[in-house]
């Protein structure tokens, strides 16, 4: 193991879990919008990037599902059909790529990040 996975393995380990689902919705839209800015040249990664974010959402559909979780029903609820959505659009990616088709995925993730940024800065009630 290097210096740098040392670093990043050590610098993960001290993160809260709204932190480190904030950061891991940001670096999977990050990556597909890396494929959006610069499609002629990383339109290959696209299948990959997909498959990191359709896991992503598979963890946090799995989250809400559980009965046990402490998020309120509703909310549980919106992000089971948000998953849902996520999975079809990554689907209709599949079958019909362009850059322009990443465009909803990287804002739902992107919002979903900040919503859990401004979530963990507010106080707790």
């Amino acid at each position: 193991m290097n210096v740098s996975q040392r670093y990043a393995e050590t610098e993960v380990s001290g993160l809260d879990q709204i932190e480190l689902e904030s950061r891991a919705l940001i670096k999977t839209a990050s990556s597909l919008n890396q494929i959006k800015e610069h499609w002629e040249q990383d339109q290959g990664n696209l299948a990959e990037a997909l498959e990191k974010n359709r896991k992503l959402w598979t963890l946090i559909a799995s989250a809400m599902s559980d009965d046990s979780s402490p998020q309120p029903a509703e909310l549980r609820k919106n992000l089971l059909n948000l998953a849902m959505f996520v999975f079809k659009r990554t689907m209709e990616v599949l079958v019909n790529p362009s850059p322009e088709s990443l465009d909803i995925l990287i804002s739902i993730n992107m919002n979903i990040a900040r919503g859990l940024a401004e979530r963990e800065q507010s106080p707790q009630e």
